[in-house]
């Protein structure tokens, strides 16, 4: 009797576990997205933070986003982006002609991003979730361009290089190779996400926050938030 017993508690454990599990997946399903979608990159210019909205560029982003469940209303989001980051200038010496006597430069470094969020959802509907999260991420540079054009007297012109990061050691507090030049390949910050997933489609919108001072010759300090970035991100990923 005590066998019976032992093996239909077993049993009932076991069912019980798979029915939770089978209701997590249901609520949460969880999964590996390919997500990609558009960047409103910038940079801030002033001690608070803020940017200018003008010099906002568009780029993008792209790649593999792993949502692992903890619960059936909380997941733990990670993976590895390829991030577009910068920001642009137009500068017009007439602002009511704007087809001569301008220079408009573009910077868009090229980032992989390794994020890091809790995201908390909602169910409102069969398959359909509402989220929102935070987490920090980190980035490191791996390339991107610099562009100019000109036009003066109707001579026009345009020039392009590529970018550069020093070649710094993450673990020291210093910044090696730095350079006026050049980028720091190492940027921390936050990001806070938002949106639906439906059947197998996530689509969100985020906010990065960038914690570091772009340049590799500049210092981070608590008082000033100037040459840090601020993007802006609408995105579309599909579970695999």
């Amino acid at each position: 009797m005590k066998k019976v017993l032992s093996l239909l508690t077993i049993t009932v454990l076991i069912a019980g576990k798979m029915f939770a599990q089978e209701s997590t997946k249901k609520v949460n399903p969880g999964g590996i997205y390919i997500k990609g979608g558009y960047n409103s990159a910038n940079i801030s210019i002033n001690q608070a933070g803020s940017v200018n909205d003008a010099k906002a560029l568009s780029t993008f982003h792209a790649g593999v986003i792993a949502d692992i469940p903890l619960a059936p209303v909380l997941s733990f989001q990670t993976g590895l982006l390829l991030n577009g980051q910068g920001s642009k200038s137009n500068f017009y010496a007439d602002p009511n002609n704007k087809s001569d006597n301008y220079v408009k430069s573009t910077f868009n470094p090229l980032y992989l991003q390794l994020p890091a969020s809790l995201v908390a959802k909602i169910p409102v509907a069969h398959d359909v979730r509402l989220y929102a999260g935070a987490g920090p991420y980190v980035e490191m540079g791996i390339g991107g361009k610099s562009k100019t054009e000109s036009s003066l007297a109707g001579v026009k012109s345009s020039s392009s290089d590529n970018i550069k990061f020093n070649n710094d050691d993450p673990t020291t507090s210093g910044q090696e190779d730095a350079s006026f030049n050049k980028l720091k390949r190492f940027d921390f910050g936050l990001n806070a996400l938002a949106g639906v997933e439906f059947n197998r489609v996530s689509l969100g919108f985020n906010y990065g926050l960038g914690l570091t001072k772009i340049n590799s010759t500049q210092t981070n300090n608590s008082s000033n938030d100037k040459n840090k970035y601020r993007t802006w991100s609408i995105g579309v990923g599909v579970r695999l």
